[in-house]
C-alpha cells in the first residue's frame, strides 16, 4: 500500500480483523442478518518511513447513522477549552472547526469566550479538529486544508486518541472503516512540519485512556516546551515505529475476544440473559470477532434514536432504547464503551451492580479475575 501521511510504498501489516461488516452501516432490526452481509477486510499498517499507523485499506462507504455525544466527551471538552484559555493559547476573535462525524462541537463553548466563525473569511485565529483528521483518507492534504485555514499568527488545536493509548491499553477495537490515521505525538509533529507548523504546547486527558490535545502555529515561539519533549521522549522508549511493539494488538485482540466468548457462553448455559449497552463503532469488530449474535447478547442498547429499531451490523443482535433495557431486567449488561461507566450509573441507577465491561487482558483462572478499569465482571457472582 501507499502510505497515507508520506506516500512510502514500504509498510508493515501489524493487526488484521479479518473481514468485518462496516462499521458504520446499521442494518434495520427488520431485514435478516446472513453470511453474505457486506463485509470487508479491517487492518493496520505501520509506515517503515514516517511511522504513521493507518487503515491499510477501506472499500466502505459511510453512511453512519447520527449518534448521540456522549457526557464524558462534552466534560472533556469543557476541560479542554479552559485549559487552552489558562493557556493563553485562544487568541484573536476567530474560530474555525473541522468537524468529526461523531458529533459534537467546540464552537459553543468557544462563543462564550468570544470566538466566532467568520462569515466570509477563509482563515480562522483559532482552528479547531476534535477527532476530524483521522477520518480523512489523504493524511497530507488534510494537514494541508488545516494549516492553510490557520491565520498566519493564529493556532492550530488537534485532539487525538493516542497511539500510546490504544497500544498501552490493547484496544485494537480502535482500528475501523473509515479512521485511516492513529497518530502518536511523534508522527502529528512530523505531519505539521511538512505543511510549515510546529508544536507549541500539548496536553494529555484520560479519555479513551489517553487523548492528546496539541497546539500548533506557523512560526516557533521558542524552544520545545518540556512537556512536548517529555511525550516525545517517552514514545520513542515505548517503540510506537516499531511494528513489533504495534502487532501486540493482534495478541490482545484474539486473547479478549476470546474471553468474552468464553464468558457470554457461560452465562447462557446459566440461562442469565445478557443486554450491552453501547451501539458504538468499536463494538462493531468486537462482536465480530468475538462470535456474538442473538443467542449471547439479547439486545444492545444506545441512546440515539436513529439507530433504534436497526441492528448491530453483521449480526441478529437488535438496537433497543434505554428505556427498553431496564424494562428486560437484564442479569447482566455489557458496556461497550468502558469510560461510560459513570455516567450510566448515574442515569440508570436500576441496573446498579449489572454492569459488566470487556476484558481487556486474560489473568488467573476465573472470570472473577478479569478486570478493566478497576471493576470485577459480573459473572464473578
Amino acid at each position: 500500500m501507499v502510505c497515507r501521511g508520506c506516500s512510502c510504498t514500504e509498510t508493515d501489516r501489524v493487526l488484521d480483523l479479518g473481514r468485518v461488516p462496516a462499521a458504520d452501516f446499521f442494518p434495520l432490526a427488520s431485514t435478516p442478518n446472513s453470511s453474505e452481509e457486506s463485509v470487508h477486510p479491517l487492518t493496520m499498517a505501520l509506515c517503515r518511513a514516517c511511522g504513521l499507523a493507518q487503515l491499510e485499506d477501506d472499500d466502505t462507504t459511510a453512511e453512519e447513522p447520527r449518534g448521540i455525544e456522549p457526557q464524558v466527551l462534552r466534560d472533556q471538552a469543557a476541560q479542554a477549552v479552559r485549559i487552552v484559555s489558562e493557556a493563553g493559547a485562544l487568541t484573536g476573535d476567530t474560530v474555525m472547526e473541522f468537524g468529526s462525524p461523531h458529533g459534537g462541537s467546540w464552537l459553543p463553548l468557544l462563543a462564550e469566550r468570544g470566538l466566532r466563525s467568520p462569515p466570509h473569511a477563509t482563515r480562522a485565529a483559532v482552528v479547531v479538529d476534535c477527532f476530524g483528521a483521522m477520518h480523512e483518507p489523504d493524511q497530507r492534504e488534510a494537514f494541508r486544508h488545516r494549516a492553510a485555514a490557520t491565520a498566519d499568527d493564529g493556532v492550530l488545536l488537534i485532539q487525538f486518541h493516542s497511539l500510546r493509548a490504544i497500544v498501552g491499553g490493547g484496544q485494537w477495537n480502535a482500528l475501523r472503516h473509515g479512521h485511516f490515521a492513529y497518530y502518536s505525538l511523534t508522527v502529528l509533529r512530523s505531519l505539521l512540519a511538512n505543511v510549515g507548523m510546529c508544536v507549541t504546547a500539548v496536553w494529555e486527558f484520560d479519555l479513551y485512556g489517553g487523548t492528546v490535545l496539541v497546539a500548533a502555529r506557523h512560526r516557533p515561539t521558542g524552544p520545545l516546551p518540556a512537556d512536548v519533549r517529555c511525550m516525545l521522549a517517552d514514545e520513542q522508549a515505548v517503540g510506537l515505529g516499531d511494528p513489533v511493539v504495534l502487532r501486540s494488538l493482534q495478541r490482545a485482540a484474539d486473547e479478549q475476544t476470546a474471553v468474552l466468548y468464553e464468558w457470554l457462553t457461560l452465562m447462557a448455559r446459566r440461562n442469565l440473559r445478557i443486554f450491552a449497552y453501547g451501539a458504538a463503532s468499536r463494538a462493531v469488530p468486537l462482536f465480530a470477532k468475538a462470535g456474538v449474535d442473538r443467542s449471547l447478547v439479547t439486545a444492545v442498547a444506545d441512546v440515539s434514536h436513529a439507530k433504534q429499531t436497526r441492528r448491530m451490523p453483521g449480526t441478529d443482535v437488535p438496537i433497543i432504547s434505554p428505556e427498553q433495557l431496564v424494562e428486560a431486567r437484564p442479569d447482566h449488561v455489557l458496556l461497550t464503551l468502558p469510560e461510560l461507566l459513570p455516567e450510566v450509573r448515574s442515569r440508570i441507577p436500576a441496573l446498579a451492580g449489572r454492569w459488566v465491561v470487556p476484558p481487556t487482558h486474560a489473568v488467573g483462572d476465573e472470570f472473577g479475575a478479569y478486570r478493566t478499569t478497576g471493576v470485577r465482571l459480573a459473572a464473578e457472582s
